[in-house]
């Protein structure tokens, strides 16, 4: 796997991965396939947007909540802090600490942005074809997302626009 070999070639004990694509794409297989093929000593923290992603229209706070309260935490060898988004109650629940002494990959739309490449170690960028996505996205989430899909791909080409996380990757991964 082209991501592993990233990783191993960074040369830290604590790098940080960062796996961005438009729904659908992959981006949690490939983070928990790459928290098990781990190729460095002890264990990787993985933080999912989607536990942060305030409701459907929070595309770009979540990613802001990670930038403030996780990478740049980690960034500076500070313990961050994050709340959970429960999707069913509106709200956010417990509480979760993320330690910069490990190593941390984030998986999420979003999280590929100038700003957040700057905290990070490796960028992973998923390009996959927009009805392959939607696909394995309602096959995933079915009833729950179809309403949303649309209002959801709207703040994805926002982010595309305005962030160009291709351009910032350092391994893009096509899927198809």
């Amino acid at each position: 796997m082209r991501v592993v070999a990233a990783v191993k070639a960074v040369g830290a004990s604590n790098p940080v991965v960062l796996i961005d694509g438009r729904s659908g794409a992959g981006k949690s297989s490939l983070a928990r396939r790459l928290v098990a093929a781990w190729p460095l000593r002890g264990r990787v923290q993985l933080v999912a947007l989607d536990s942060l992603y305030p409701g459907w229209d929070g595309l770009a706070e979540g990613v802001e909540s990670a930038r403030e309260l996780i990478l740049n935490q980690h960034a500076r060898g500070f313990v961050g802090v994050w709340q959970r988004w429960d999707w069913d109650a509106s709200a956010h629940a417990e509480a979760h600490a993320v330690d910069p002494s490990l190593p941390l990959i984030v998986e999420g739309s979003g999280i590929i942005t100038p700003v957040t490449a700057r905290l990070s170690d490796v960028r992973v960028w998923l390009e996959s074809p927009s009805e392959s996505r939607r696909r394995r996205a309602l096959d995933r989430d079915g009833e729950t997302y179809r309403p949303h899909w649309t209002r959801w791909a709207s703040q994805e080409d926002d982010h595309v626009r305005r962030d160009d996380p291709v351009a910032h990757a350092t391994v893009v991964v096509p899927i198809p």
